[in-house]
């Protein structure tokens, strides 16, 4: 297993060995800035900026181990019923679905038409469950509960749910948008994707068929970042503290208190952005623990959870999975362990549990938050203070955005997944300034 990570690591080393011996124009550009941080420094943050670019222009993506992985890539046609969705994703272990076109298909190939374009969207599992019950809720047909023997029970008692096309799921804004990256383009094309977009991962095609082949998750990138870890342009980035950098959603962290009920606990997770929920104590405000998208499997799993969510409280629940030896809280792995191979998939024992949310200080520094995440294999983590209360939250999405600045100098040629790049993110270059179009 150790080897196979080195081996997947290996173009990124050669290229920050390349850097630090400076025979490159990113090393180049890194014996300029003569050790010196330059943290407040504009121009000093445009070189790094630039060094970066350059950087991770030289990483195919292709490198990444574990890619090619068909076990967690599934389709989904627009004309399939939710219900049998939800259902195929749970049964095959998998988080989430490419939505393909099925009117497409049907089509004769016009000249022009890229084959990739049969891909409409993706959408996730948990998104498919907090909708449905939403909409069961919504026409009061869990007023009695005694008829309901799980979540399936309540789809078939709701067949004008079940039977929804995915395709129709559009209209309630439950996709996201499909950005696919061809397996011979560089880890800068994802990058940008990630950090305009609200992905947490990009599908990955072959370069000759179109075919869909894996994903890049936004761990693995920032995995492959802190193999830069010691190079000047780098660090200029990452050590910097938490308390000296704004995040998007840094005081804006969803909480819900460990005496609110399982139902008001979903409920939350559906109106959040994030899709994490920190649980506290109401006398104390103290963190003791997370509810998130990726625990909802735990609802299907466990029928007499689902029945008894309007009265289990959300404490409760964290206690009850508590108790369960499947993961240690404080899982002990090597950097780059989280790489896309069974990261898609609805259960991943990786995770933390939910008694165990990863947390970080203001004191930390933002190197120090990138290795508990990678360590932990999970998206988010809260900021709490010396009481463990919780002061916000801190997203994968959050950090990856600090290394792609807005500003980008244009005289570095990425090639054609470049155009490709800022085409999807709907940028463009001007005067060396990445410029949005919407």
């Amino acid at each position: 297993m150790q080897k196979q990570r080195d081996d997947g690591f290996e173009k990124c080393r050669e290229t920050r060995e390349e850097a630090q011996g400076g025979g490159t124009a990113t090393g180049r550009l890194i014996s300029d800035q003569h050790h010196h941080k330059g943290g407040n420094n504009p121009a000093m943050a445009a070189e790094s900026a630039t060094a970066l670019q350059a950087f991770l222009d030289r990483i195919p993506i292709n490198s990444i181990t574990g890619l090619n992985n068909s076990s967690t890539v599934l389709d989904l046609k627009t004309r399939d019923c939710l219900g049998d969705a939800i259902r195929l994703l749970y049964e095959k272990n998998v988080f989430g679905a490419a939505i393909a076109d099925d009117g497409l298909e049907e089509e004769e190939t016009t000249i022009g038409r890229r084959q990739a374009d049969r891909y409409i969207g993706f959408i996730d599992f948990s998104r498919m469950v907090l909708w449905s019950l939403r909409e069961c809720e919504k026409t009061d047909t869990l007023a009695d509960d005694k008829n309901s023997n799980g979540f399936f029970s309540m789809l078939e008692h709701n067949p004008h749910i079940a039977k929804i096309q995915v395709g129709d799921l559009a209209k309630s804004f439950l996709w996201d948008p499909f950005l696919p990256v061809r397996s011979s383009d560089s880890l800068f094309h994802v990058l940008l994707l990630l950090s305009k977009h609200r992905l947490h991962f990009v599908p990955v095609t072959e370069p000759s068929s179109t075919r869909l082949i894996g994903f890049v998750t936004q761990n693995a990138v920032i995995s492959l970042l802190l193999q830069s870890s010691g190079l000047e342009w780098f660090d200029n980035i990452a050590d910097m503290g938490l308390s000296d950098i704004r995040f998007e959603n840094e005081e804006h962290a969803v909480f819900v208190y460990g005496d609110q009920s399982i139902a008001e606990t979903m409920h939350i997770l559906w109106e959040s952005r994030i899709g994490a929920a920190a649980v506290m104590e109401r006398g104390t405000k103290r963190l003791i623990g997370s509810l998130s998208n990726s625990d909802l499997y735990i609802f299907l799993d466990n029928n007499d959870v689902f029945n008894n969510r309007k009265s289990l409280t959300a404490q409760e629940l964290i206690r009850m999975q508590g108790k369960k030896a499947d993961s240690d809280p404080s899982i002990e792995q090597d950097l780059g362990a989280s790489l896309p191979t069974g990261v898609l998939n609805l259960r991943n024992n990786s995770l933390p549990r939910i008694d165990s949310p990863v947390t970080i200080r203001k004191t930390d520094t933002l190197k120090q938050a990138m290795e508990r995440l990678t360590i932990t294999n999970c998206s988010f983590c809260f900021i709490v203070d010396e009481l463990r209360q919780v002061q916000g939250v801190l997203t994968l999405k959050d950090i990856i955005s600090q290394f792609a600045p807005p500003c980008i100098d244009s005289r570095i040629n990425g090639g054609g997944f470049f155009d490709t790049a800022l085409e999807q993110t709907g940028c463009h270059i001007e005067a060396g300034t990445m410029i949005c179009d919407h």
